[in-house]
C-alpha cells in the first residue's frame, strides 16, 4: 500500500509499504477513506519534536471502513464506517475508566511513565505507524474507533479524529463558562475549533490571536474578534477591549510554534497567556510543547491567582458526543478544512501547509 513516511528531519516521502494486518485479538485493519494533515506532524518533519524512528508512517486523523476485526473486538465488523481517534487508549485501565484516555497506563509499549501513545509520533509514544496511508492497524480497536453517525460526511468526521476534540479540550481546561471573555492564542484549525467549543459552551465573546492575515480571516468564520499581532501589541489589545481588566479564560492553541525572541522556551504564547488573562482567570494549554520545555512565568502566574491546566486530548472521551452534536446540526466544523488533496499529493500538500500558503489552513488527504 502507498502511505506518507518520515524518512528524517525535513525528508518525507510517498512509499509503497507493507499492508497492515491483525496483530492482536483487539485489533482492527481499517481502510482509509480520508485522512489528514495536523500541525503536530509538522513538529516531526521540522525536529521540534525529536524521537522519529526512520520508516514510520505518519498522521493520526482518519476515518474509514472496517476490513478486518480480531476475535476480541465486538462493537465492529467489517463494512462498518467509522472515525478513528488520534489518541491509542486500552479501555480498560482504570485512567481509561475515569475518563484519562490520554494517559492509558497499557497502551504505550514504553511503560505506564511515558505518556500519551498516538498514531505516527515518535518513538516514545510507542511508536505506532499512523493514518496518511491506505489501510491502518487500529490496536484496541473495540476503544479506539467511534462508529460514524448517518449524515455525517467523512469531512466532518475527519475533524473529530483530533483537532474538534482538542479545541473542545481546550476550552474545558480553561473552565469556560456561561458569559466569559475568552481568547485564543492562534488562528490555526485547532484554534478556531477551540473558539467554536467556547461559544458552544457558553462564552460572552471570543477573540482570536495570530499573526497571519488569511487564518484571521477565516476566523470570522467563528464570530471571533480577531487581534493582529504584527499589529498592535496583543497584551494591550486584550486589556483594551475588556475595559482593562483583561480575558477570563485563555486557551494556548500554538504552543512552541510561538517562540519568544531569544528563540527558546518559554514560547511567547505562554506569556501572552498569563499577561492578558485577569486576575483569577484561568489558561488551558492544548499548544504542543516538547517534554524538555521546562521554562514557565510561574512567579507572574502565582501573583495573579491563576489557574492553568495542561495536557493531551482525552479523545474517545469527547468524540461520540461531537458526532453526535454535528448529525444534529448543532456544530459544523467543517469551516476549516479549507483543502482537499489526495494521498499521492501529500507531500507537496505538507510543503503548501508547512508555508501557511493562503487556504492551507487545514488539508485532508483522501483516498485515491
Amino acid at each position: 500500500m502507498k502511505a506518507v513516511v518520515w524518512q528524517s528531519v525535513g525528508k518525507i516521502e510517498l512509499n509503497q509499504v507493507p499492508d497492515p494486518a491483525i496483530q492482536d485479538p483487539q485489533d482492527a485493519v481499517v481502510r482509509i477513506t480520508t485522512s489528514a494533515i495536523c500541525g503536530t506532524d509538522l513538529h516531526f518533519v521540522r525536529g521540534t519534536m525529536p524521537g522519529m524512528r526512520p520508516g514510520t508512517v505518519l498522521g493520526h486523523e482518519a476515518v474509514g471502513v472496517v476490513e478486518e476485526v480480531g476475535p476480541q473486538v465486538r462493537n465492529f465488523r467489517p463494512g462498518d464506517r467509522v472515525m478513528v481517534c488520534s489518541t491509542i487508549a486500552c479501555g480498560t485501565c482504570s485512567y481509561c475508566r475515569a475518563g484519562y484516555f490520554a494517559q492509558c497506563d497499557v497502551a504505550n509499549p514504553n511503560g505506564p511513565a511515558a505518556g500519551t501513545s498516538f498514531f505516527g509520533g515518535p518513538e516514545s509514544t510507542g511508536p505506532f505507524d499512523g493514518l496518511q496511508a491506505e489501510y491502518a492497524r487500529i490496536p484496541y480497536a473495540h476503544t479506539g474507533l467511534v462508529p460514524i453517525p448517518p449524515g455525517v460526511s467523512d469531512e466532518a468526521a475527519i475533524l473529530v479524529s483530533d483537532i474538534f476534540p482538542t479545541g473542545w479540550f481546550g476550552a474545558r481546561l480553561a473552565q469556560v463558562g456561561p458569559g466569559d471573555v475568552v481568547v485564543v492564542l492562534g488562528a490555526g484549525p485547532v484554534g478556531q475549533l477551540a473558539a467554536l467549543s467556547a461559544r458552544m459552551q457558553g462564552a460572552g465573546r471570543v477573540l482570536i490571536v495570530d499573526g497571519d492575515a488569511d487564518r484571521l480571516r477565516n476566523a470570522h468564520g467563528q464570530n471571533a474578534e480577531t487581534v493582529d499581532f504584527t499589529a498592535e501589541d496583543p497584551v494591550e489589545a486584550v486589556k483594551d477591549l475588556t475595559g482593562g481588566i483583561g480575558a477570563d479564560r485563555v486557551v494556548d492553541a500554538v504552543g512552541v510554534d510561538a517562540r519568544n525572541t531569544e528563540g527558546d522556551a518559554p514560547a511567547q504564547a505562554l506569556n501572552w497567556a498569563v499577561e492578558m488573562v485577569a486576575k483569577a482567570g484561568s489558561i488551558g494549554v492544548i499548544g504542543v510543547y516538547p517534554p524538555g520545555a521546562t521554562t514557565f512565568p510561574i512567579g507572574a502566574a502565582m501573583n495573579k491567582n491563576l489557574t492553568i491546566q495542561a495536557g493531551n486530548c482525552n479523545h474517545r472521551r469527547y468524540a461520540p458526543k461531537l458526532l453526535s452534536k454535528i448529525a444534529s446540526g448543532a456544530a459544523d466544523p467543517t469551516t476549516v478544512l479549507t483543502r482537499h488533496e489526495d494521498l499521492p499529493s501529500a507531500v507537496s500538500a505538507y510543503e503548501a501547509f508547512d508555508r501557511h500558503d493562503p487556504g492551507w489552513t487545514k488539508v485532508s488527504l483522501e483516498a485515491a
